[in-house]
């Protein structure tokens, strides 16, 4: 975690001093928005990233002398087939194509979009761990 989190800081630094360049040299408001939303977007992932690390330590990934058995934690259940990721992918598809060509086809992409998130976020209860 401490990786990455050195990661996003140094792009939080980066787009915070091309912000401030930016600004200094040019008059236009729209780059200057864009870059500031990119400084506080991955400020808020470093931020998180640290929080992380410390919390919960160095992991098997951050240390160079580690075991591959290290890394075996918690088992997550993933089923053999499903079908969601297709439903959803589909859902997604129809409801930008509906915000070009009309409300009718964004409502039927938004009907299908949600049993598919739904189902995703659902399909385990039934098992075990």
């Amino acid at each position: 975690m401490k990786g990455e989190a050195w990661l996003f800081t140094g792009t939080a630094l980066f787009f915070g001093a091309t912000t401030a360049v930016y600004r200094w040299l040019s008059d236009d408001p729209a780059g200057s928005s864009a870059l500031c939303v990119s400084f506080v977007m991955s400020g808020l992932v470093a931020a998180f990233l640290w929080r992380q690390y410390r919390r919960g330590g160095e992991r098997p990934e951050d240390r160079g002398d580690a075991e591959v058995p290290e890394a075996a934690g918690r088992r997550i259940f993933f089923p053999d087939r499903s079908y969601f990721p297709v439903l959803t992918a589909a859902g997604a598809a129809l409801s930008a194509l509906g915000v070009v060509q009309g409300l009718w086809l964004f409502l039927i992409g938004f009907g299908v979009l949600v049993p598919g998130v739904l189902g995703f976020a659902f399909q385990n209860l039934g098992h075990p761990e």
